[in-house]
């Protein structure tokens, strides 16, 4: 199986700075698993765009993926009352 390489925009370390140590680590975790399976269960695809969401506690982390090059870029990481709006 092949390891993609997990990115993240500049706008998410904003967006990871403002997240307690806590839930922090879990949201850290979660992102470093996407590098063996970047469509893990209960992962969804938005509707009308090329990414994906997967939930972790009250914050969701959207991300797309580039099969040709292995890639995972992270969008974006908020908590769930903003993660739809659009960025």
């Amino acid at each position: 199986m092949d390891t993609y390489e997990v990115y993240l925009k500049r706008s998410v370390e904003k967006d990871l700075a403002s997240i307690p140590t806590k839930d922090l680590l879990r949201i850290l975790a979660r992102v470093r698993s996407l590098a063996t399976n970047p469509r893990p269960s209960r992962c969804e695809k938005l509707e009308g765009q090329d990414r994906y969401r997967i939930r972790q506690g009250r914050y969701r982390i959207v991300y797309s993926i580039q099969d040709d090059e292995l890639t995972v870029c992270i969008a974006k990481v908020s908590h769930r009352k903003d993660a739809y709006r659009q960025w």
